[in-house]
């Protein structure tokens, strides 16, 4: 197999020693730099988030700083599903991504150990109630095992297991950033509380997510009555007319502002995105925010104390080219650098 077998040492023209499995021995630096040591064509082998090693049994898990993890879900959509196919889409686009972000400079695998975990194992397929626990109980694991998770839906209903998961382990409630068309604390529907355009108003109400320090970016459509709870518990709203007037500086200045230093969490909507950049998601609205600007915002937030995050709403079905996904993955390895550049600054605090 590539990048594996006996290891050897040689110098460099420039004084360097090269330390790298034989069959690379004449790979160039350039190329390792930025393939790293799976030096093999991106459409070869078993497709993994970022082409990072598989790590599926909890036995497996030490070591890991970031896991990433998929979660085929979509029993809380309320209109086109499909986010289900989400995980696997968005692990074939990852193979595109590289290992260095060239704009902000962080070298995520230089700075943590990173694996995929796989998918959350969810018995409840058919009981919407029940995979939420499901999931909980796998992110319980994840975060007490001091990994922080990097996850990949399913609908948007996935976050608030995560999240609190991930309160109970901190003791508190956490903050969040939060890219989307739409605010998602809508009230219950059809008798039923758990669904993908209510979690965040779930969060708060069990003591998972601090309002206070909660903003969403990227607001718009014909759903703005159901978001009275996001107004009235705190949160800070910035509606996609309001991002384009303040512009992109002032939003990621505001989101600095509004979740100080405490600990934080970014869900990613693709939603959020323009349907251009993303037709294939479940709720579509037109109007949104452009893939750069995307990307703009994400890296502003470096630095933030980020303790997870995920990446929702891919649903492949509606996008036969694989742009949503391709999109979504590129969105996930901005967040993934938001958590390399945390643990790396926890390092250089020790």
């Amino acid at each position: 197999m590539y990048g594996q077998g006996q290891r050897v040492v040689g110098e460099l023209e420039d004084g360097r020693l090269s330390d790298k499995p034989e069959q690379m021995s004449g790979v160039p630096e350039e190329r390792l730099a930025a393939w790293g040591e799976v030096y093999r064509p991106r459409y070869t082998g078993v497709a993994t988030f970022m082409r990072q090693p598989l790590r599926e049994l909890e036995s497996d898990w030490a070591g890991t700083d970031i896991g990433l993890i998929g979660v085929p879900f979509d029993g809380g959509v309320t209109n086109r599903p499909g986010a289900r196919h989400g995980p696997r889409a968005l692990r074939e686009q990852s193979t595109l991504m590289g290992r260095i972000n060239h704009q902000t400079g962080v070298k995520p695998y230089d700075a943590a150990q990173v694996a995929d975990l796989g998918d959350v194992p969810i018995e409840g397929v058919y009981a919407l109630d029940r995979a939420i626990e499901d999931i909980e109980a796998f992110y319980s694991k994840v975060v007490q095992s001091g990994i922080m998770p990097l996850s990949a839906g399913g609908d948007h209903c996935i976050s608030l297991p995560i999240l609190k998961a991930i309160s109970r382990q901190l003791g508190e409630p956490i903050g969040m950033i939060h890219f989307d068309a739409h605010c998602d604390t809508g009230p219950e529907l059809f008798g039923h509380k758990h669904h993908h355009g209510g979690p965040f108003r779930v969060a708060v109400e069990d003591g998972a997510l601090d309002p206070q320090r909660t903003i969403q970016i990227g607001i718009r459509g014909p759903s703005e009555p159901l978001w009275g709870f996001s107004y009235d518990s705190g949160m800070t709203v910035i509606h996609i007319e309001e991002l384009y007037a303040m512009g992109i500086e002032a939003v990621i200045e505001k989101a600095l502002v509004v979740v100080s230093d405490g600990p934080v969490y970014v869900s990613f909507d693709v939603d959020g995105l323009d349907p251009v950049y993303a037709p294939g998601t479940g709720t579509p609205e037109v109007g949104g925010f452009t893939s750069f600007e995307a990307q703009q915002m994400l890296r502003g937030l470096t630095g933030i104390n980020i303790v997870g995050g995920d990446l929702v709403e891919v649903s492949p079905p509606f996008d036969s080219a694989n742009t949503t996904a391709l999109n979504g993955a590129q969105m996930m390895w901005e967040i993934l650098c938001l958590m390399a550049a945390r643990l790396s600054s926890k390092a250089d605090q020790k």
